[in-house]
């Protein structure tokens, strides 16, 4: 007998703790069970998302289908990036490694991830406040 898919989240409630990818821990603040967003997570940062019951962001331009939130007892934290960067980009460079699809970000989480899983609005505050040390040189995930 075939297994039955069950959404990640089909059971989420308010007040469940989280952690996502981008913004770090977070809580589930409301839970409506119907249409394509089924839940928001308030993180500890301020950031209000809403999500899908598999995970996936309110701010996914459906170019990507990928879970970037999880319960925070689930989520290993041995397999992220937290590295520190060895060399500071200069604007220059980070608009070329951008074009090239080769360009990671410290997200708020403070978790190396590929330009293209992190809302475009945290790189453009990034640059637009000189934080250049919050990019790095990745691999073209074109």
């Amino acid at each position: 007998m075939a297994d039955i898919y069950v959404p990640y989240f089909e059971r989420a409630k308010e007040g469940d703790e989280v952690f996502g990818l981008v913004y770090g821990k977070g809580v589930i603040a409301s839970v409506w069970g119907d249409g394509h967003y089924t839940f928001e997570v308030e993180y500890e940062n301020g950031s209000v998302v809403p999500y899908t019951n598999e995970g996936y962001p309110g701010w996914n331009t459906g170019k990507f289908d990928f879970q970037t939130v999880f319960y925070a007892n689930d989520i290993d934290f041995t397999e992220l990036d937290f590295t520190p960067t060895d060399e500071v980009l200069s604007p220059k460079k980070i608009i070329k490694l951008r074009n090239k699809n080769s360009l990671e970000i410290k997200c708020p989480s403070g978790i190396w991830q590929p330009l293209g899983k992190c809302p475009g609005t945290i790189a453009d505050e990034y640059l637009e406040d000189g934080k250049f040390h919050l990019f790095r040189k990745g691999e073209n995930n074109a």
